[in-house]
């Protein structure tokens, strides 16, 4: 089969930092579906990983943790799925990825794609709405479905992949949403996606949020990078939470977190896969509602540039494009040509 992978750690603009390369099919055992990739899209922990560092793989390594496609082959133990159904999911970051033609996932963290989207509009969703929904109701523990109404969260990191969709979900909860973004496109952006108001993220967000009439907000998502963290304590109410998906090395006062008695979380999408969590199937029953609130015309895809087919010289465009901080909605891959 068809994959794309790598053997050393390179810059992407190196013709070597993703190959063409030919591998065997997999075979199902246990709980997990083989699934025909049908397209895939990248996401910042996929550059992240690929990143230069003095590391090389005996054998092709194969990234990618975003899919969707169609049920080739089940495990004797599958149970959710069937040969034939289409699905839709974000993979194990402990396992070989989805830029292969032929890949085996749990199916406890696959779920069914939207009827109504197209593969390449599905493959831009699973990471970016597994991570803002267990931001959001999982850790947060934000009410759903409208039940939020009279809250308000501030989204740092609006235009981005999770930013997106978290706006989405945010609205459909009821929160009041302030979001940032500081350029023409992507402040239009996050208006399309829902945003009741937008910050700069380069100028004071203590005093922007202040000046649309909100001493504090109830809860903070920073979905970028953790520059904003004491404009974020600032800004959280007495008993509020953030939420964050961003690993760091900046400082992180807890002073003013301790006297507010604001709690903070961690975000980490992989982690029910990687522990093998008793409730991983909660990634499947999500991925399944979230496609249902698709369908239902409540959210959107965040699609906004589509390659083909799926090969080196493509992965490596849209890593470049993850790469390059600007990047507004999600890329995707389609087809292998």
């Amino acid at each position: 089969m068809k994959a794309v992978g790598l053997t050393r750690y390179l810059p992407v603009d190196d013709p070597e930092s993703f190959l063409d390369v030919a591998l065997q099919k997999p075979e199902p055992t246990g709980r997990d579906v083989l699934v025909e990739v049908k397209a895939i899209s990248v996401n910042p922990v996929d550059t992240k990983i690929r990143a230069p560092k003095d590391k090389a793989e005996k054998t092709p390594r194969v990234l990618g943790w975003d899919a969707s496609g169609v049920v080739s082959a089940v495990g004797p133990d599958v149970t959710l799925f069937k040969p034939g159904d289409t699905v839709y999911y974000a993979g194990d970051l402990t396992r070989p990825g989805t830029n292969q033609q032929f890949q085996l996932v749990d199916e406890r963290i696959v779920g069914r794609k939207p009827t109504s989207l197209s593969d390449a509009q599905a493959a831009a969703l699973p990471l970016t709405a597994i991570t803002a929904w267990e931001a959001f109701f999982d850790r947060l523990h934000i009410a759903p479905a409208g039940g939020a109404a009279g809250q308000s969260v501030l989204i740092i990191g609006g235009a981005g992949g999770v930013g997106s969709i978290a706006i989405q979900l945010a609205k459909w909860a009821g929160l009041t949403v302030i979001t940032t973004a500081s350029r023409p496109k992507t402040k239009d952006w996050v208006k399309k996606m829902g945003a009741d108001h937008v910050v700069n993220h380069r100028e004071d967000l203590v005093a922007q949020v202040r000046a649309l009439g909100l001493e504090h907000v109830d809860y903070v998502a920073i979905f970028n990078d953790m520059r904003h963290w004491n404009a974020a304590v600032e800004l959280i109410r007495p008993q509020g939470g953030i939420v964050t998906i961003d690993d760091t090395d900046l400082p992180m006062p807890m002073d003013v977190m301790k006297t507010k008695a604001a709690s903070l979380h961690w975000e980490f999408m992989f982690t029910r896969a990687m522990y093998h969590a008793p409730d991983m199937i909660e990634q499947h029953q999500l991925l399944t509602r979230v496609a249902d609130l698709i369908d239902a015309g409540n959210l959107r895809t965040t699609l906004t540039t589509t390659l083909g087919p799926i090969n080196a010289t493509n992965l490596r465009e849209a890593h470049r494009l993850v790469e390059s901080g600007t990047m507004i909605g999600k890329v995707v891959l389609e087809g292998w040509g």
